[in-house]
């Protein structure tokens, strides 16, 4: 599983020009899925996400996690975090899995992550023509990679 993680003052998705998910202070997540993802990925993702220290402490450091500060996570997902440009112009999305294994492994990544930082995860719509707005704040964002952690 791939995630663009981005920390953000505020952050929403809307379909179809109607708000769907709302958060304030805290982390906008783009997951994508690939049909060989499983439990391991989404366990490490929840883990490391919500310990990331991306936060600033009273210094102004980042060192304080999303658990620390108290702050939501809004999840959105997004098949295009697999998407290849290696040949030609045309991306291709041969990597992302299908709806029908990447759905339920997203509203498992969703469900560990709400119970992780004990608060609701709003989402988008799966498979949706979603509208992201975010304010990302400092800006911060990190790509992640179950099967590439660094």
């Amino acid at each position: 599983m791939r995630v663009l993680l981005q920390r953000v003052s505020e952050a929403s998705v809307a379909v179809e020009g109607r708000c769907v998910g709302r958060i304030g202070p805290g982390l906008l997540l783009l997951v994508g899925a690939e049909a060989e993802d499983g439990e391991a990925d989404i366990a490490w993702l929840v883990q490391k996400i919500s310990r990331l220290r991306v936060f600033g402490d009273e210094a102004g450091v980042m060192n304080r996690s999303v658990l620390e500060v108290g702050g939501e996570v809004l999840a959105v997902s997004q098949f295009t975090l697999f998407g290849s440009v290696k040949k030609g112009n045309r991306p291709s999305w041969s990597r992302a899995a299908p709806g029908t294994v990447s759905q339920p492994l997203f509203e498992r990544f969703v469900a560990a992550m709400s119970q992780e930082i004990a608060k609701p995860v709003p989402t988008g719509v799966f498979g949706a023509d979603m509208q992201v707005s975010l304010v990302n704040d400092g800006p911060v964002t990190i790509w992640l990679d179950s099967k590439s952690p660094e």
